[in-house]
């Protein structure tokens, strides 16, 4: 309970002067195989002090949850956004977006995109504001940018275009971030799960995409199929991708 009240202080701590938060973290970063996604959940202060976020008590980085925890949660997050109490959205970037822009660059891209469905980045900043001689009309439609922090899991990100602080272990500090970590695992794991149904032999039910032992064998034995990341899979044969960590985050 302790660990729990912590991920909420923090974000209570970070709204500071602003009117909510938005937590962003990705999900198969790491994989062999499948797109990257990332996740995105607003909160305000009234969320946060809310007797839900209080009782939060099995919010936790994605990867510390079983399936089934990371489900239950899904469920009660979709009941709180119908409620309106939070705003949540996750972006994804292909394997070929992967191989175009390398995987930093398709990472940044899925943030974007799972942030893009809640604000457009033209809402953070002030463009040009009208001098007040301007017509009634044109003045009364400016809009100031809006008041929202954007905390990203890690460090913070060169040439993206929300303006955000980098929260190094952030789905183990935010209880924003730590629920965009589960939108986004979740939604990739359905994902890599249809997946497996259109590209049978690899295990993408199971393995997620990650490099297990089965699944490189699969790899070896029926060879890449176009889920499967080049550069990936050819650093992983060629003994510069430890097995270990190709298996993170499932």
């Amino acid at each position: 309970m302790a660990r729990r009240r912590q991920l909420r202080g923090f974000d209570l701590r970070q709204i500071g002067f602003f009117s909510s938060l938005i937590g962003v973290d990705e999900a198969g970063r790491g994989a062999l195989a499948g797109p990257v996604v990332a996740g995105a959940v607003l909160v305000n202060r009234e969320f946060l002090e809310s007797a839900w976020a209080v009782r939060a008590t099995r919010v936790n980085d994605s990867k510390l949850l079983s399936p089934a925890q990371r489900e239950e949660l899904w469920v009660e997050f979709e009941g709180l956004a119908a409620q309106g109490r939070i705003h949540a959205h996750y972006g994804t970037a292909t394997v070929d977006e992967i191989a175009r822009v390398n995987i930093l660059g398709a990472t940044k891209l899925a943030m974007r995109r799972a942030l893009e469905g809640i604000y457009p980045p033209s809402a953070f900043t002030r463009q040009a504001e009208p001098d007040l001689f301007s017509p009634l009309e044109v003045r009364t439609a400016f809009q100031p940018p809006v008041s929202c922090r954007v905390l990203v899991d890690g460090l913070p990100l060169r040439n993206f275009p929300y303006p955000h602080a980098g929260i190094v272990n952030g789905d183990a500090r935010s209880l924003c971030v730590a629920m965009a970590s589960i939108v986004a695992k979740v939604a990739r794991d359905r994902l890599m799960g249809a997946m497996d149904a259109q590209y049978p032999g690899y295990g993408f039910a199971q393995n997620k995409g990650y490099g297990t032992d089965e699944h490189r064998e699969a790899v070896l034995r029926l060879g890449r199929c176009p889920q499967h990341r080049d550069v990936f899979l050819r650093k992983l044969f060629a003994g510069r991708v430890d097995p270990a960590q190709s298996v993170i985050d499932f």
